[in-house]
Order: C-alpha cells, then sequence, then structure tokens
C-alpha cells in the first residue's frame, strides 16, 4: 500500500520553522563560533547549554551544527534516551553511527586496539572484541577520544549530544572524560542539559569550576527578545507586532520561547490574531481567551480532535518524545492510512511531525507536550494504556531489544504489574552489564531488587547480578555491603554466594586493596566449608595467590606458587579453561627467577589451553609474557611485538600496553634511548589519561632506569618522584630502583663505590620482599661490581653463575666479565680473554651496557697485559662520547693515556673522521691535512690551505704516517685517495 506524504500546511498555520529561530542569545552564539573556530585550530574544548525545558538549548545546538557544516568540520550528533527510560551508551552509539553514515575518509587503523572497543557499539566499525577488557569504561572513552581525534583531523569536528539529563551514567563518564581530554586535539563537544538537579548538570558545574569547559546558562528572553521572535515567526518586522499581542506573549510566556511560540499559535488557531492585508490584527469578534500556559493549549487541541484521534495522541505520549508508527499501529489497531490521516489533522499536526532521522518514526514537537498530555489522562485510563501498549510493544520487537526493554518495564510498573516490570528491569540490568555499563547496571537491578521483593528467589537473582555490577564498577566498599546483605537472602545457594565473595576478592586485586581480599576469599572459603571439592576451590586458590604476592615478606612468594600450582592442575581436570590460563601464567612468573626453561613451558602450557578453549585475551596475556620471556632470555623482541599486534586486533587495550612495557625495558637495556624515551613518553599519555595505575607505575620506573642509563642524575629523581606520586616506589620495585637506575647511573658518574651499595641495596630488597621481576643485577651487574672490588670468591661466585636464575642474556653477560675479572686476579690470562669474548657476544643486543663491562675491565687488563685494552678502551670511549656521558668517556681517555695510546682529540668535526682513523687516534687537524693529500699537493699548499705552518704540516703527515701505518707520503696518499673518498 502506498503510504499517503505529508501535505501542504493548512493557510491558517504557521510556517516558520520554529527550530531555526535563535533570538536574543548573540553572546552564546559568539561563545559556540569562538570555540568551534578554536578547535579547528587545535585547541579542542567542551560547551554546555543549559536551561529549562523550552529555553532555546536545541536551537543553539542547530545553529553550532550550522556554523560547524559552514567550515566544513565533521559532525557527530546523538542524544539521550528518546523512548523514556536511560538507556548504556544510547547517546553514543547515535553519535558514531552518525560518523559512520556520512562516511568519509578515516583511517580506522589507526585507532589500534581502540577499534574493536568501539566496535562494541557500532559494528560497522568492524569486529567487536572478545574479551573482558570491552567492559572498560576509560577505555571505551579513550577510544571515543581517539576517534574524534582521527575525524576532525584536517578540518575539525564537532560533537553534539542533546538532552544529556537523560543519558545514562556510562554516557555521562564518557562525556567527563572527553570534556577533560580535547584541549590538545580539534574537537569541541556541545551537550544540552536540561536545568533540572541531576547528575549529567553537576557534572557540568564541576567541569566549569575546574575550568575544564564554558557552561553558558540560557536565561528567559526580555520583552524586546519576546517581540522579535513573534515578529519572525509571523513574517514581519518587530514594530509590526500588534502592542495587545505584544503583551499577552510577554505576560504569558515569561521569557520562554517555546510557550511564546505556543501562545502565538494559538491566538492564530482560535482566530484572535489574522493576517490582513496590510499585516496582523487582533480581531474584536475573537474570544481574547489564549492558552496562557502550555497544559491548557495542549489540552484545547486534545479537545478539538476526535476519540480516535485523540487515543492516537495518548498512545504516542506514553511512548514518549519519539515513537514508531508499528508500535502506535499495533497498540491502535488502526490501517497504516488510517493512523497518518490523524497524525497530519490540523490540531496533531501541530504537536507531532515525522522525525528528521529515522524512517516511520515521529516526534512529538517538543517534550514539554508530552508532560503535557500525559498529565491530561486519568490514572485508571493511563493504567490501561501503558498495559496495551506495552503488550504492542512485545508484539513488534520479540525478546525487547535494546531499550524496548526499559521501556515495557516502565509502561508494565505504570499498568499495575510490578513483578513482570522488576522482572523487565532484571534483564535490561543483566544486558546493560554485559555491555560493560557496569554503573547503569547498579541501578537497573536495585529497581529490580525494589520490585521483586515479594519473590524470593528471583530477588536474590537480582541482587547476585547487582553484586556483580559493583564489582565491575569497582564499589568494593559498596560491594562489601552487599555481599554481606547477599549472606542473609534466602534462595542463594553456598556456591553461588561463594562464587561473589570470589568475585569481589578480584576487585580487591585490581583497586590495590590486598586486606579486602584476603577476607573475601576467606569468607569465599568459608561458604563452601571444610567438605569443598577441589573444582570448587580452584578460582578461590588463583585469586588468593595473586594477593599473596603483595603481601610483605620474605616466604609469600612460595606459598603462593603452591595454591596457583594446585589451581592449575585442578582446573585443566575439571574443564575450567579460564582459570587454568589464570594459574599457568601466574606460575609462569613465580618460577621464571628459579628456573626461566620451566616458566617458559608453563607459559606454553597458557596459550595452548587458551587457543583450545577459544580464549583469545588470554592467549594474548600469555603472549605478552612469553614475548617478555624471549627478551629476557635471548634479547628479541619479535614475540613481544607479535602480543602488541595481537592485541591490537581484539581491543585488548592493557594487554598491548603491558606489551609495550616490556618493549621498552628491552629498548633501555639495548642503549636505544631515544626509542625507548619516545616510547614511555607515548604510553605513559595513555596510561595516566586511563588511569592504568599499575602500567603507569612500571613505565615510571623504565623512565627512571633510562634516566640511570643515561647517567642523569636529576632526571632520574624526577621520574622517581612521580613514580611515588603515582604510590609506586613499594617492595617491589625497590631491587630495579637500586639495581637497575641507581646503579647504573652511579658507574655513569664513574662511582664504583656507590654503584656498589646501590646494588647491594638492591640484593638486600628483593632478599627483604621477594618478587617476580628481574634484571636487578643479582646474577650479573652486581657480580661484576664485587669481583672488581673483591668481595666475592670463586666458589660462591661458581654458586650463582651455576644457577637456571643466573642464565638470562644481560645477567650473563656481566657475569662473564666478571668471570673475566676473576680470571685476572688467578693469573688465568687466556681464561679472562675467553670470559670478555663470551661477554661481548653476549651483549651483542646491549650497546651501552657492553660498552660499559668493557670499560671496567680493561684496567686489570692493561696492567695483567692480557687481552685488548687499548681497542676496547677507543670502542668504549667513542660510545660513550656519542651517547653523551662525559665522565666514563674521559676516563676511557685517562686510561688509553695510561696505556700509552695515542688519545684522539674531541673537537668540532671528529665525527666526520671515519671510525678506523677515529680509533687510530687521527685527530680532526690531521684529518683535515689527510684530505688535502688526496690531491697530492705539497706542505707548503697545504699550509696556505689551512694557514698553518710548513713545519707544522710536516709534522702532521709524520703523525698520519705513524698511525696509518704506512710507509711513506706517496702511500699515505694513496691511502687518502682510498680512505677519504671512500
Amino acid at each position: 500500500m502506498a503510504r499517503p506524504q505529508i501535505g501542504p500546511p493548512l493557510l491558517s498555520r504557521l510556517v516558520v520553522n520554529r527550530s531555526s529561530q535563535v533570538v536574543g542569545r548573540d553572546d552564546e552564539l559568539k561563545a559556540i563560533e569562538n570555540a568551534l573556530a578554536d578547535a579547528r585550530g587545535g585547541r579542542g574544548g567542551a560547551v554546555f547549554l543549559v536551561g529549562e525545558s523550552g529555553i532555546g538549548k536545541t536551537r543553539l545546538a542547530a545553529a553550532a551544527a550550522d556554523i560547524g557544516y559552514s567550515t566544513g568540520m565533521r559532525l557527530l550528533r546523538g542524544r539521550g534516551s528518546v523512548l523514556g527510560p536511560a538507556v548504556p551508551y544510547r547517546s553514543l552509539t547515535e553519535a558514531l553511527l552518525s560518523l559512520v553514515r556520512a562516511g568519509g575518509p578515516i583511517d580506522l587503523d589507526a585507532l589500534g586496539p581502540y577499534r574493536p572497543i568501539l566496535a562494541g557499539l557500532v559494528p560497522d566499525l568492524g569486529p567487536a572484541p572478545g574479551n573482558q577488557e570491552a567492559g572498560s569504561l576509560v577505555i571505551l572513552a579513550e577510544a571515543v577520544l581517539r576517534l574524534t581525534a582521527l575525524a576532525g583531523e584536517d578540518r575539525g569536528c564537532l560533537v553534539i549530544l542533546d538532552d544529556l539529563q537523560d543519558a545514562d551514567l556510562e554516557t555521562l563518564a564518557v562525556v567527563d572524560y572527553l570534556t577533560d581530554n580535547l584541549a590538545g586535539q580539534r574537537t569541541v563537544l556541545v551537550g544540552t542539559i536540561r536545568a533540572d538537579q541531576g547528575q549529567a548538570l553537576s557534572f557540568a558545574r564541576a567541569a566549569g569550576v575546574r575550568g575544564a569547559c564554558t557552561v553558558l546558562e540560557l536565561g528567559r528572553l526580555g520583552r524586546a527578545d519576546m517581540r522579535r521572535l513573534a515578529a519572525a515567526r509571523l513574517g514581519v518586522e518587530p514594530a509590526q507586532v500588534p502592542e495587545p499581542v505584544a503583551d499577552l506573549l510577554w505576560a504569558g510566556g515569561g521569557g520562554n520561547p517555546f510557550r511564546t511560540e505556543e501562545m502565538l499559535d494559538g491566538m492564530v488557531d482560535n482566530g484572535l490574531l489574522t493576517r490582513a492585508a496590510d499585516g496582523w490584527r487582533v480581531t474584536e469578534s475573537g474570544r481574547p481567551n489564549p492558552p496562557a500556559t502550555l497544559l491548557r493549549s495542549v489540552g484545547a487541541r486534545l479537545d478539538a480532535v476526535e476519540p480516535t484521534a485523540r487515543e492516537v495522541l495518548l498512545t504516542c505520549a506514553v511512548l514518549g518524545k519519539r515513537f514508531p508508527l508499528t508500535v502506535v499501529q499495533e497498540a491502535t489497531g488502526l490501517t497504516y492510512r488510517d493512523l497518518l490521516s490523524h497524525l497530519h489533522g490540523d490540531n496533531a499536526a501541530h504537536l507531532v511531525a515525522p522525525d528528521e532521522q529515522t524512517p516511520d518514526w515521529y516526534a512529538f514537537q517538543h517534550a514539554l507536550i508530552v508532560d503535557a498530555l500525559l498529565t491530561l489522562i486519568p490514572p485508571t485510563e493511563r493504567a490501561a494504556l501503558c498495559g496495551k501498549v506495552a503488550d504492542a510493544v512485545e508484539a513488534m520487537y520479540p525478546g525487547l531489544p535494546g531499550e524496548w526493554c526499559q521501556l515495557t518495564a516502565a509502561l508494565r510498573l505504570d499498568s499495575g504489574q510490578p513483578l513482570a516490570a522488576g522482572r523487565l528491569w532484571a534483564m535490561a540490568g543483566n544486558r546493560a552489564l554485559g555491555q560493560g555499563a557496569a554503573q547503569s547496571a547498579v541501578a537497573l537491578l536495585a529497581r529490580a531488587c525494589d520490585l521483586l521483593a515479594p519473590d524470593t528467589g528471583e530477588r536474590a537473582a537480582a541482587l547476585e547480578a547487582q553484586l556483580h555490577a559493583l564489582a565491575e564498577a569497582g564499589e568494593v566498599d559498596r560491594a562489601l555491603a552487599m555481599v554481606y546483605l547477599l549472606d542473609e537472602v534466602t534462595g542463594l545457594a553456598p556456591d553461588r554466594r561463594a562464587r561473589l565473595h570470589t568475585r569481589l576478592a578480584w576487585v580487591a586485586v585490581h583497586a590495590g586493596r590486598a586486606e579486602v581480599g584476603l577476607q573475601s576469599v576467606a569468607a569465599a572459603r568459608a561458604l563452601l566449608g571444610p567438605g569443598a571439592s577441589a573444582a570448587d576451590t580452584a578460582a578461590i586458590d588463583v585469586v588468593a595467590a595473586h594477593l599473596e604476592i603483595d603481601v610483605p615478606g620474605p616466604n609469600q612468594l612460595a606459598k603462593a606458587e603452591e595454591m596457583a600450582r594446585r589451581a592449575a592442575v585442578v582446573a585443566e581436570g575439571a574443564d575450567l579453561p579460564a582459570v587454568a590460563c589464570q594459574a599457568w601464567q601466574l606460575l609462569g612468573a613465580l618460577t621464571r627467577q628459579r628456573d626461566p626453561a620451566e616458566a617458559t613451558a608453563l607459559l606454553e602450557r597458557s596459550r595452548v589451553i587458551a587457543v583450545e578453549n577459544n580464549l583469545p585475551i588470554w592467549e594474548v596475556h600469555a603472549l605478552v609474557r612469553l614475548g617478555h620471556d624471549d627478551a629476557l632470555r635471548d634479547g628479541g623482541i619479535d614475540r613481544l611485538e607479535m602480543a602488541r599486534d595481537s592485541a591490537s586486533r581484539i581491543g585488548a587495550v592493557t594487554a598491548r600496553y603491558q606489551a609495550e612495557v616490556n618493549i621498552a625495558m628491552q629498548l633501555i637495556l639495548r642503549g636505544d634511548f631515544a626509542e625507548a624515551d619516545r616510547l614511555t613518553a607515548q604510553v605513559l599519555t595513555a596510561t595516566t589519561r586511563l588511569r592504568l595505575v599499575e602500567t603507569t607505575q612500571y613505565m615510571l620506573l623504565h623512565r627512571t632506569v633510562l634516566a640511570g642509563h643515561r647517567g642523569r642524575r636529576a632526571d632520574m629523581a624526577a621520574a622517581l618522584e612521580e613514580l611515588r606520586h603515582w604510590g609506586g616506589e613499594h617492595a617491589q620495585h625497590a631491587p630495579r630502583i637500586h639495581g637497575l637506575a641507581g646503579a647504573f647511573c652511579a658507574l655513569m658518574e664513574e662511582n664504583q663505590d656507590l654503584a656498589h651499595a646501590e646494588c647491594a641495596a638492591a640484593v638486600a630488597a628483593e632478599d627483604q620482599n621477594p618478587t617476580t621481576f628481574h634484571l636487578s643485577g643479582r646474577y650479573g651487574l652486581n657480580l661484576l661490581l664485587r669481583s672488581l672490588a673483591d668481595d666475592i670468591s670463586p666458589a660462591e661466585f661458581a654458586a650463582m653463575t651455576s644457577s637456571p636464575a643466573s642464565r638470562l642474556r644481560w645477567d650473563r653477560m656481566f657475569s662473564d666479565f666478571a668471570a673475566a675479572v676473576l680470571a685476572s686476579r688467578a693469573g688465568r690470562a687466556e681464561d679472562a680473554c675467553a670470559a670478555v669474548a663470551r661477554a661481548v657476544a653476549s651483549g651483542a643486543p646491549y650497546a651501552m651496557a657492553r660498552h660499559l663491562g668493557l670499560r671496567l675491565v680493561a684496567p686489570l687488563a692493561l696492567a695483567g697485559q692480557w687481552g685488548s685494552p687499548i681497542e676496547w678502551l677507543r670502542a668504549a670511549e667513542e660510545h660513550f662520547h656519542r651517547t653523551g656521558v662525559p665522565a666514563v668517556a674521559g676516563a676511557c681517555r685517562t686510561l688509553l693515556r695510561k696505556g700509552g695510546a695515542t688519545v684522539s682529540q674531541r673537537r668540532e668535526g671528529t665525527e666526520e673522521i671515519p671510525a678506523a682513523l677515529r680509533s687510530a687516534g687521527v685527530t680532526v687537524r690531521e684529518y683535515e691535512v689527510l684530505r688535502l693529500l688526496v690531491d697530492r699537493l705539497c706542505n707548503r699548499e697545504i699550509a696556505d690551505a689551512l694557514h698553518l705552518s710548513p713545519r707544522t704540516v710536516e709534522k702532521h703527515v709524520s703523525s698520519l704516517i705513524a698511525k696509518t701505518g704506512e710507509p711513506n707520503r706517496i702511500a699515505l696518499s694513496k691511502y687518502a685517495s682510498a680512505t677519504v673518498q671512500s
């Protein structure tokens, strides 16, 4: 059946588009224009339009959209829940969909791991993530931030979110995050908020106080602006608005634009105001009873329509501001043609119109109309109507997807069916939890719990889900209160309550609340009782093992390993693959210090289980740990980079950053300081914004180590202070702070005594509180410094180096240098040379550490006349000079002079000298002479070119013959031609 089109408006109707009129808002428009201009220039921000209903917020937002569109900005637009109850992420989803529909070139691959996160809201962006990190609200907020940055990369991006007072808590949290982080990109956010007390208004005003946004409070219009508004709507000049009309509008409209327009339309419809050839006139015969309030105006229109049209309008009002015709048709039983004819009637068409964005949907002209219509329905009639509409929704939308679930729950409640409503709120809450909208889930499930009170079993299930939501939201204290309330509720078995305590313990692990976590573990064990099966306790053991690691004491790692191993074996046998993955990965970390080979085998086992059971997030975490093993064992980072790529593909954001934490450390050890600095800064920018505390602590620790390896003590102190600010200077980090940062900084300052003391402090800290981290020096640098200080016996050294924990490549390099020192002291020159060769081979990836080791053993080689100390010192001096460590470079030059070697001068132009000539000690001036010998110039010609005396040139030529080993000047000239020109 062909659907009728909307006909032309009747002559008696006003045809001016009410949303296009922006009167009396010059200052606000200027503020918006400035914000848009700033965003296009790279200084983004947020503007919130706040005011009562009908005051003009939507009109201003539309004006902002027009301005942004005219300047070429990308536009994203969404609005709060249109069907009544708040639906998680509804505004954001609509805004992102508007961007996708608009098309245009956006490099979505540049989103990296954040693309799958956004795909959870907009499937068109790719496969949705299959891991628990998708539920992280702050990571979703970061994903939206990055998408808007890409969208506005060249021309700016405008995000408009209407009716934020109706948005869910998760959307408000994302908006809050955007507000605080838009300043560095070409994006401006414009939000409209009704001036009612609520979360949206509170957050906007708080953001305004801290200077993160601009809040524009829209006041009522003055009399002159009211007259201008009326004139624009009537299509005349302000002076042509009849004075009685202006008086009535000013008295009854109260400066509210929407109410003013309603009054003006009422005057026209009632015949009080008519259009004549010379303009608008107030009639003598018309009854001067214009609607003084919106309620009376809407009531008058409702009374003027036939009963069927009245039923249609009231049915639409029950559905909300926007509604689909299919549901209205199902509820009223009308044909499509009849339904449209009622909606397009004179009075109805003044209240509703086709929705601009969605086909087959209509919308009321303003939310105030909906409120007015609902107040006009008698309670009994409203209850019956709500029940009928609820039936229609369930018939048209089986399963009640999306926002229909919450709407139907509200309709069932209004129709007098509280239990049915409670079941639907519970369904909506569980769905919200599955979407990662934990805060919304808490509110929805709390409502369900109240309504389900007569049904103990269903209430217990809703309480269980609510606790789950509280745990996911990180509300540890509130969850604690809830979990003990659950213990008193009948209808929930002990094993289910034990699982809730276990989940709460996991929350405590990630929140750093070890005491709370241990209490929850104890409660879970008590609920299961002494006769609990191993399968029931496996998940508890994994959580308890993680908690034990953070408990200070010398035996905690052994306790944690015992529990994790027990859990891993049981989980495999009981078909609990996720628990098995967690346990084997923890065991890999716990056993690495004792036996790296076993640790790798355990991690491989975890990865295989993850692959076989389609657990991609656990596979990625296993890859990160295996990549870390590879790096420790042989210095390679290929698997770490593979893990980073895999994490990006599935949207595992935190796993990606964990991979980059390990990559950054390897870059530092390799001496690639510039790339390490870049990666560290990049990750810290994201993790500090995301409040990923643990990852931020590790990166700040790495920044401390990086400064130490560069010999920059002030930078090291600053990084350490920032680490303290993030709560990172605790017992587990102390070994690396001393052994990997402080000791190396001392060596870069040529202070071996301080370095020795720092290493000793690292070992002592590790003895007091064993950790799962490595490279603090126990099996490496500490052995070298002790051997140089003659502070270790051959027997102790042999025992230390025979431990499996000493096989890590970084440590093995230093222990080989230490072996050379011990062999030299014992007079075994050949063994010392072999040990240095092994150290150099082991240290191939580690430029700075390798050259440092050569500098440290060279004095013994010089004294004992073994090895090639001059070559070692020249190479070390060149490295530390180039990397800007003057103390070590100067020490190398001093040792070279003591060894009788010629030391090259460090003047401007040294870098131009080929490495072979620099190693031979050729100076800048000598190299200038050598270059001129290419043309076979005589001493006088060279002297004139370089402004030297011929005698000085002759000395330089003689020195060059000696340093290059050439027999005479002719041979030196040929050598110059081959060397300089190559």
